[in-house]
């Protein structure tokens, strides 16, 4: 039997190693940013952008502090401290019956910290695709 999704997902972000993603995403996956208006749709994109987040996020601050799970989708709330700033966010996550992600949304507070996270995703983002 193969591991619940979150469970994955928890592997995923305390290693900080997005070389999971690929068989945790649904093919038809879609992300949802919080600095992106429109939806990220396809694997290669949600990957992009869940790796840079995993980036961007990992350090010893970050913590879920909540969890709520069905049998299909969760959310979990998160707290971390980026370059002073405290950042809550909730992902709410959607997977198949395989098990696999088909929806990641991402929403986040305070307003100073989205600019921040906008900011930093941005650079990372650049970073890995170059014009």
């Amino acid at each position: 039997m193969n591991p619940h999704p979150i469970q994955t997902w928890h592997r995923l972000v305390a290693s900080v190693d997005p070389s999971g993603l690929d068989e945790l995403l649904a093919d038809d996956t879609v992300f949802f940013s919080p600095i992106v208006h429109t939806p990220q749709r396809g694997k290669a994109l949600a990957k992009a952008y869940l790796a840079a987040a995993l980036q961007v996020f990992s350090n010893p601050s970050f913590r879920y502090v909540r969890e709520i799970i069905g049998p299909s989708d969760a959310m979990l709330e998160f707290e971390t401290e980026v370059d002073g700033v405290l950042v809550n966010g909730v992902d709410i996550i959607k997977w198949n019956e395989s098990g696999k992600i088909v929806e990641f949304k991402v929403m986040l507070r305070p307003l100073k910290a989205i600019g921040l996270i906008h900011e930093r995703m941005g650079a990372m983002l650049a970073a890995k695709h170059p014009g």
